[in-house]
Parts: structure tokens; sequence; C-alpha cells
């Protein structure tokens, strides 16, 4: 019993440190965010709109992508 307990928490990954989670909370909002303006997107008729939506969503990805720089 005590063999399993000890190849258990050998195979679970520590726990990410306070700026990892930080840094993951930030990562999941922008893409919360995306979706919920991709979803706008989609609805939107206004052509000054769509536009407005278009740009916050660059600007999403361009944040997004500094994220994928620094885990690579």
């Amino acid at each position: 019993m005590a063999e399993r307990r000890k190849s258990v928490r050998a195979s679970i990954s520590p726990s990410p440190s306070p700026k990892e989670q930080q840094r993951n909370r930030k990562r999941e909002g922008l893409l919360l965010s995306r979706k919920r303006l991709t979803e706008q997107l989609q609805a939107a008729g206004n052509p000054r709109h769509r536009q407005m939506l278009e740009q916050s969503i660059a600007e999403l990805d361009r944040q997004l992508s500094s994220f994928k720089q620094v885990t690579d």
C-alpha cells in the first residue's frame, strides 16, 4: 500500500507555481474573451461593429501568441 502511494505521488505532476497559475488564468481569460467575440462577430451585421470585433480578436490573438513564444 505504501509503495502504491509513492508511485501515485511520483506520477502526479507538481502543482504550478503562483506565477504559472496567474499566467494560466490570464491565458484562459483571453481565450474566453476571444470565443465570446467570435460568437458576436458571427451574429454581427453592422460593418463597423464587425470591424471593431475583428480588430479586438486580432489583438487577443497577438496577446495569445506571446504565451506561445514563452513556452516554445
